[in-house]
């Protein structure tokens, strides 16, 4: 049951369809030289620093406060915090208000379809995972990061340390895990670069569901910023769960005999229709 609610297999199909018909090749790691579109952020590195490290200063970079991010709801708990600045067709006011230099950039460039400032703590450890949309491929730069070693990324297998300035691209539906073994923060910029396509029709499907899927998934960094359809419903669910995890914890047996007669009854209703 838990499988079939599972992100994996309701997105395998549109996965499928992304990685057959990409422009590039399905490898962990991508050479980031060719994506021409993303050079000014590079360039602009150290401006695009200074407004983070702003952010990080007021404690804006932060976990969210309502349980209203469901892509990254499970990153919360080791410590890894975000500052929205970008999130397909979602509104972030907030980011024009505190990030203008930044956002200014990022606007200038179709392909980053979403992008935040992400900390990552020391002795902050994000456990192996793979993302659910193989739409976008994955775009880190380096702002303030320790420039160690035993602060990496590791992709299906191959490592890479972030450095204040450099680039790297990856896919993100390879599994990966990060650690920050050292003592210093890590901040990047943390970008969802749009997958090219081999033909424009599916160049086309890959915009649409991007931004009819992807920005229903929108989370806000404060009131006034664009909370998606999906951060909604999860924050519903989050609340039944709290409250089922103490109905369970007052009578187990209770809880067991209501989570079956809910079974039988929702299979019947299935049955009867």
């Amino acid at each position: 049951m838990r499988q079939l609610f599972d992100h994996s297999s309701f997105m395998a199909p549109i996965n499928l369809f992304m990685h057959t018909f990409s422009r590039v090749p399905s490898q962990p790691f991508l050479a980031v030289e060719p994506w021409k579109d993303l050079a000014p952020l590079q360039q602009n590195w150290e401006v695009i620093r200074a407004e983070a490290l702003n952010l990080l200063a007021l404690q804006k970079i932060k976990a969210s406060e309502q349980n209203n991010d469901a892509g990254f709801n499970s990153f919360f708990k080791t410590g890894w915090k975000r500052f929205y600045l970008k999130w397909y067709a979602a509104g972030h006011p907030s980011a024009e208000r505190l990030c203008p230099q930044t956002v200014a950039l990022l606007r200038g460039i179709p392909s980053v379809k979403a992008a935040m400032f992400a900390e990552l703590p020391p002795g902050a450890k994000l456990n192996p995972h793979r993302d659910p949309y193989a739409g976008s491929l994955r775009y880190h730069l380096g702002l303030s990061t320790p420039n160690d070693d035993r602060c990496f990324i590791e992709v299906d297998g191959e490592r890479h340390s972030w450095r204040d300035g450099q680039g790297v691209i990856f896919d993100e539906t390879y599994i990966h895990w990060a650690v920050n073994g050292t003592e210093t923060d890590r901040v990047i910029l943390f970008c969802d670069i749009e997958r090219p396509m081999r033909f424009r029709w599916a160049q086309a499907i890959n915009r649409w569901l991007g931004r009819t899927m992807m920005t229903a998934a929108a989370s806000p960094n404060e009131t006034g910023d664009q909370t998606g359809a999906i951060s909604k419903l999860f924050t519903i669910s989050y609340v039944m769960g709290r409250y089922r995890r103490r109905y369970k914890a007052w009578n187990k047996t209770a809880y067991n005999i209501t989570k079956a007669g809910l079974i039988i009854g929702l299979a019947g209703l299935i049955i009867w229709l």
